[in-house]
Parts: C-alpha cells; sequence; structure tokens
C-alpha cells in the first residue's frame, strides 16, 4: 500500500486537550480527587491535569489535591494514547456532573 492510499487519522498515540471549569461548589477536594483519578486509572493513555502553569498526572490523587482547584478553577486536561479522546470525554462529563456530588 502507498503513502497515498493510507487512510489519515488517530494512531496508537492519539492527544488530546480540553479545558474544564471546576463547578463544584466545594472544588476538587479529597472525594472529588479520588473519583477523576480512579475514572482515568482506567485508561490505558497517559492523562495530565494543568491548572495555572503546574501540570500533575491525572492518575495521582495527591495530584489532583495539591492544585487546590476551587469552584470556577480552570482545569486543562492532555491525555496521550489510544484512547485519549474517550478519556477526555469522560472526565469532561465527571466534571460537569459536579463530581456527582453536588
Amino acid at each position: 500500500m502507498g503513502l497515498l492510499n493510507r487512510r489519515a487519522g488517530p494512531g496508537p498515540r492519539e492527544k488530546v486537550e480540553k479545558g474544564n471549569t471546576i463547578l463544584k461548589r466545594l472544588g476538587v477536594q479529597a472525594r472529588p480527587a479520588a473519583t477523576f483519578a480512579g475514572g482515568a486509572s482506567r485508561f490505558r493513555g497517559e492523562i495530565w491535569v494543568s491548572k495555572d502553569g503546574e501540570e500533575i498526572n491525572g492518575k495521582s490523587v495527591m495530584g489532583l489535591m495539591m492544585l487546590a482547584a476551587g469552584q470556577g478553577s480552570k482545569l486543562r486536561v492532555r491525555a496521550e494514547g489510544p484512547d485519549a479522546a474517550e478519556a477526555v470525554r469522560e472526565i469532561e462529563a465527571l466534571v460537569a456532573s459536579r463530581f456527582n456530588e453536588d
């Protein structure tokens, strides 16, 4: 198969980024951080979360808590790997649902 006949599309190292605003009244405390990290850990790819120039591993409860993301905080979620788009969609839904708590 020649180069012109190959289908363009996401490969095994797909990269997806999305901004999210924390809506939960009390922000990302221990329970929401654990929910976030647990959900992120289900995916094979890497998940990174950044706030105000600081970036942490999205699969780390402690890292998420250290971001001190209160209500209204802007988080940037970046996922890389074969399931990056699905991971970002699920995380976006979790944040939008206020971590299923409020």
